[in-house]
């Protein structure tokens, strides 16, 4: 028989700046949990990823929320895309929720001069070593937004536009 796992607040396993994996797979196979702090500006860009399905569940502050498929080509600004069905980009505040289904464009942005926090799950288990990289290639001083790419790609996240930092309201 195996045990659950109790942790209090901030406690888990620091990945990255503003990153702690509550559950990895070491604990599991099928998801990663993490409390994510979304700093000001922060935008992760559009990506997709062909295998892993996530949650997005916003604690604190507020995110600019994408997860559709655009109508028109994904080019430009993914704040200004629009779904056939005519959904828009979704501001939400605590309490707000995303699933994001595998193959589905996705992004989040804090539009706001305040860190977000959220929870984060990604299925299958495993994001925590993208997360890491990640965190030690950017460390390195010496990363290229190719080396990014490259990375993201290893990790099958297909980048539509730039993770970059915006100005906020």
């Amino acid at each position: 028989m195996t045990d659950g796992l109790l942790l209090p607040p901030g406690v888990g396993d620091k990945v990255q700046a503003g990153m702690t994996l509550k559950v990895g797979e070491s604990n599991s196979d099928v998801w990663s949990a993490f409390e994510a702090e979304v700093n000001p500006g922060f935008d992760v860009g559009a990506h997709w990823h062909g295998h892993a399905e996530e949650i997005f569940y916003i604690v604190e502050g507020e995110l600019q929320l994408l997860a559709f498929h655009p109508a028109a080509r994904a080019v430009g600004d993914w704040l200004t895309w629009e779904a056939d069905d005519g959904a828009t980009v979704y501001r939400g505040g605590p309490g707000s929720f995303m699933y994001v289904p595998a193959g589905c464009p996705h992004a989040f942005f804090n539009p706001t001069s305040q860190t977000a926090r959220m929870l984060f799950l990604v299925s299958p288990a495993g994001h925590e070593r993208y997360l890491r990289e990640l965190s030690e290639l950017i460390m390195s001083g010496t990363a290229t937004p190719e080396d990014v790419a490259e990375l993201r790609l290893k990790h099958d996240i297909h980048q539509l536009t730039p993770l970059q930092n915006r100005p906020v309201d």
